[in-house]
């Protein structure tokens, strides 16, 4: 037989705890969310349960009967007591988790591919990738850490540089033969342009196919022509399937150029004038998780 003497409700105590503590009802629904009237049925509900009145009702406040105030620091205690052990058992969760966020094409063609190696060297880590442009709140978003394509300014922040990036014209194998081979630079003149324009917003002075071609010194050809993308991975895709020649970021073409997807037909690399940072906020650097992250990336980025 039990000796646990029946519990209320979990909502009407909580409504109860709202309530003692702002002496309102109207204010106790808003900090949860519900109507006035949901709150009160919630709250006389509980006095039916324990047969007792828990507040006088005022004209615009209420005030804890002798019970009510019996009761309130009990209830206060256990609420207390049970958020202090769901953020235990968070924080314990959330150690061995990671929440990495990167540009959509960095996360295609450089981090997917070779994330298979941190798992394996890491099983006991929950590493979590979200593609996302957008700039990060590490706050509100629930990021731990990004890898960033920009001028590694980040006040406030931690970030240290993981590699610079060139751009140089690259294109399928089957285009260096055929009716109209690219083999040199001139040849762009009866090539499709694939534009990259995923930099047009965060790195405008970053080189696009008219200053590479004016710095390459080829004049007639129409940069107005030729297919765009905003982002850098499916101008990259469209070049690998023969559509015509990109001028691609190195880091994110280096995998397809090292598998032969892709070619140089003629070098001649720009500097991007920009490079790839990861970012954390300032003094997390050294979490476990975050700095074998770190580590391994750093082993990537070197083993290139």
């Amino acid at each position: 037989m039990s000796n646990h003497a029946p519990m209320p409700p979990l909502n009407a105590l909580r409504a109860f705890d709202a309530a003692a503590r702002h002496q309102s009802f109207s204010r106790a629904a808003g900090e949860l969310n519900v109507t006035p009237a949901a709150l009160s049925h919630q709250i006389k509900g509980l006095e039916e349960f324990l047969q007792t009145r828990l507040f006088h009702r005022r004209t615009r406040r209420v005030e804890l009967t002798d019970a009510g105030r019996l009761l309130q620091p009990e209830v206060s205690e256990g609420f207390e007591n049970l958020q202090r052990a769901v953020r235990r058992l968070t924080q314990r969760r959330d150690d061995n988790v990671i929440v990495v966020t990167a540009g959509p094409a960095f996360s295609a063609k450089w981090l997917a591919p070779r994330l298979y190696r941190f798992v394996a060297a890491h099983p006991q880590i929950d590493l979590r990738v979200a593609a996302n442009l957008a700039l990060t709140d590490f706050h509100g978003d629930g990021i731990d850490a990004a890898i960033r394509f920009g001028s590694g300014d980040y006040p406030g922040l931690f970030s240290e540089i993981l590699f610079e990036d060139v751009m140089l014209p690259l294109c399928s194998p089957s285009l260096l033969e055929g009716r109209s081979p690219i083999r040199t630079p001139v040849d762009l003149l009866h090539a499709t342009l694939i534009h990259d324009e995923s930099l047009v917003h965060i790195a405008p002075e970053a080189p696009n196919w008219q200053s590479w071609l004016r710095q390459a010194g080829i004049d007639g050809v129409d940069v107005a022509r030729g297919l765009r993308f905003n982002l850098a991975d499916h101008a990259i895709d469209a070049a690998i399937e023969g559509a015509g020649v990109v001028l691609a970021r190195k880091v994110l073409a280096q995998r397809d150029l090292d598998t032969g997807r892709l070619v140089a037909p003629f070098g001649m690399e720009v500097s991007v004038k920009r490079a790839f940072y990861f970012v954390c906020p300032q003094g997390h650097e050294n979490r476990d998780t975050i700095r074998l992250f770190r580590q391994w990336l750093a082993a990537e980025v070197a083993a290139g």
